[in-house]
């Protein structure tokens, strides 16, 4: 391999970045593990990856702010969201603060490096032509206020007029993990 390629996995959850980083240094990546925003800033002094891959919900944070922090690095960096928590709304934020692309999870090493190299959209993809559920309204609905309140259950709870407790439950069913 003649090009260097340096992969920064940004992922709360031990064993599946483990995982990752063994896939991907069977695949010819250099990688680096950090499990937190801080841990990222602190790998981003020392190393310039020129790929990651973000969990979404870090443990206390959001992933978004670690796209954020990403990108200002680096802005040809190639920066794929990855998540158990899948909605419109965190996938237009994170789009916009410069993610290359957003995987729901499960998704594999394969799945993650095509997106890498997919930097066009398909105008070709197929428009699914199902209406929108009240369900799948409401999780979006959810999704949307979370990022409103930089994911703080308490205060989207309270914004949604819900108890705590509730709008856990409903996070919890509906993650895919």
């Amino acid at each position: 391999m003649s090009e260097r390629r340096i992969l920064a996995i940004v992922e709360d959850d031990v064993a599946f970045a483990r995982t990752l980083k063994r896939s991907f240094e069977r695949r010819g990546y250099e990688v680096h593990v950090a499990h937190d925003h801080e841990a990222l800033l602190a790998l981003l002094e020392t190393h310039r990856p020129g790929y990651a891959v973000v969990d979404l919900k870090l443990a206390g944070a959001s992933g978004l702010v670690c796209v954020q922090a990403l990108r200002a690095t680096d802005a040809a960096m190639r920066i794929v969201v990855l998540t158990g928590f899948a909605s419109i709304a965190t996938a237009v934020e994170a789009i916009k603060l410069g993610a290359s692309y957003y995987l729901a999870k499960p998704s594999n090493t394969d799945d993650i490096e095509a997106a890498f190299s997919r930097s066009e959209g398909d105008a070709e993809a197929a428009i699914d032509g199902r209406q929108s559920s009240i369900k799948t309204v409401e999780w979006e609905h959810i999704h949307q206020m979370l990022v409103e309140t930089d994911f703080n259950i308490s205060e989207t709870a309270r914004r949604l007029g819900m108890h705590r407790r509730t709008l856990a439950r409903k996070l919890e069913k509906r993650r895919l993990r």
